[in-house]
């Protein structure tokens, strides 16, 4: 296996053509680029990890083809207890970097490839299985990352492959030679792609049975003949270049380093086809490898969530409010929807099946409503973390730096830090309240939602605009019309200041 300094190395050997801004970068030294060593530094811990006692049991396993010793990122499922091992080894490296390490892709990726080539195998009298089980021998025995390559740039997405005016819309063989294929067209939103040491290409749809040519799926080193990489714009990535502030996470970056991946008549020689023309199994292919993608949120999305909670409670400490009641409401709601994702994972881990070839098949129905739980909490989680770093409601230093928690604001003092006084409104839902609540922050107001009526004393002492659905006479009471009720709010807080 390989050290991280081994695997950064390994990275300066390769002839890899990138475009970065329009420049093209010197392959020896792109790594270093303040755009590219972020998300580096990230996969290199998944190499660094392996060698630490304290997580071998994650971070490796046994080969189930010679053996040995392997990063299990190079690993094929052979059990449900190696799916429940994956979700927890990404929760944990996602705790170590806060961001994406991008060998999970190429991971689901060869997964994938493994039982498909089985079953097209029998059902067609091919030989991809065993030319996979060689490809991936090398892949283990020299440690490889590998970008797995769906996304095709799809054109216009109401025609079918077959059907767009340009044929590259999606990557196909454009040439069938007596020693392999030669395919053209481009793959998008590839994370990792130019830190990785090999692509493996696969179908981004299922096809049908007049578009063979594109029923393919193969592996290239990223810096073969005729590969263009596009790296794409990141979040905060010109801030990187003017030292160290506003540089988001510095040293591990943010996302995934994703590029565009063009591919301009490259050849691919047999040995390194998996599937070339039949169009019956890409589906199954696309099945395969989204159900195991999505298996995987519950384990890095909790792991990232980890830190944004952990950050969230150190905001909170730091400025002295961290023992407040909604305070803790907010931090245990955060945990409740961070725990359901990983809840999620673990579930479709536990229900695996095995597959013919052997290999190991998340439940797909419970990886789905991971994915789905994904696409909604982890926003939530940010929001509420937002919510806590984004008001000033106790003083959290004292003229001597120190911390002070016994010290809160005066109302002169919430007035001119919040910019507001305190206000308790009524809402006769509580549907209408957290939406208010929402536009209320979009306007800069400091304001929450509570349907607890003990708490409403501490939070109007704290200078916030609190929403409650209980029955307060003295409250402000909404009309119900939005904008009306969003203009008498902000009047309302302004006064006295």
């Amino acid at each position: 296996m390989k050290t991280a300094q081994e695997y950064k190395d390994s990275l300066r050997q390769r002839n890899i053509k990138v475009y970065l801004k329009g420049e093209l970068l010197d392959p020896k030294t792109l790594i270093d680029h303040p755009f590219i060593r972020g998300h580096v530094n990230a996969a290199a811990m998944t190499y660094a990890l392996a060698g630490t006692k304290e997580y071998e049991n994650l971070m490796t396993t046994a080969s189930h083809l010679t053996g040995k010793k392997i990063n299990r990122f190079t690993h094929i499922h052979q059990s449900t207890d190696d799916l429940v091992k994956k979700v927890k080894m990404l929760r944990m490296i996602s705790q170590k970097t806060g961001t994406c390490y991008q060998r999970c892709v190429g991971f689901d990726a060869m997964n994938a490839t493994y039982s498909v080539t089985y079953e097209i195998d029998q059902a067609m009298g091919t030989n991809y299985h065993e030319r996979f089980k060689k490809y991936l021998e090398y892949v283990q025995d020299n440690d490889l990352m590998i970008s797995g390559a769906m996304t095709d740039v799809k054109g216009d997405r109401s025609l079918r492959p077959g059907q767009q005016k340009d044929p590259d819309m999606f990557v196909h063989v454009v040439e069938k030679r007596e020693d392999g294929i030669v395919i053209r067209g481009a793959k998008a939103h590839m994370t990792g792609m130019v830190n990785s040491h090999e692509m493996l290409i696969m179908p981004t749809m299922g096809m049908k049975e007049d578009e063979v040519e594109y029923a393919v799926c193969c592996a290239l080193p990223v810096d073969a003949p005729g590969v263009i990489h596009i790296f794409g714009r990141q979040t905060n990535d010109d801030r990187k270049c003017g030292g160290d502030v506003d540089q988001g996470n510095a040293r591990y970056g943010i996302v995934g380093g994703e590029c565009l991946t063009v591919l301009d008549n490259v050849f691919v020689p047999w040995d390194r086809v998996f599937m070339c023309g039949e169009a019956q199994f890409s589906g199954l292919l696309v099945e395969r490898f989204a159900c195991y993608h999505r298996a995987n949120y519950g384990g890095c999305k909790s792991g990232v969530s980890d830190v944004v909670i952990g950050a969230a409670a150190l905001m909170a400490d730091y400025s002295g409010y961290g023992k407040a009641g909604h305070i803790k409401e907010k931090l245990n709601e955060m945990i409740h929807k961070e725990e359901t994702l990983y809840a999620c994972s673990l579930a479709c881990s536990c229900e695996g099946k095995c597959t013919p070839s052997g290999a190991y098949f998340v439940d797909p129905l419970l990886a789905n409503v991971g994915k789905h739980n994904v696409t909604q909490l982890i926003y939530e989680i940010d929001r509420l973390a937002q919510d806590i770093g984004g008001g000033i409601i106790k003083e959290s230093l004292g003229g001597d730096g120190k911390k002070r928690n016994d010290n809160p604001l005066t109302p002169g003092e919430r007035r001119r830090y919040l910019g507001q006084v305190p206000l308790l409104v009524h809402c006769d839902d509580a549907a209408y309240a957290k939406i208010l609540e929402r536009a209320l922050f979009e306007e800069d107001r400091i304001a929450y939602f509570t349907e607890n009526e003990q708490a409403i004393p501490t939070l109007l002492d704290a200078g916030l605009v609190v929403l409650t659905t209980t029955d307060c006479a003295d409250a402000h009471r909404c009309t119900g019309s939005m904008e009306d009720d969003i203009t008498e709010i902000l009047l309302a807080t302004k006064a006295g200041l």
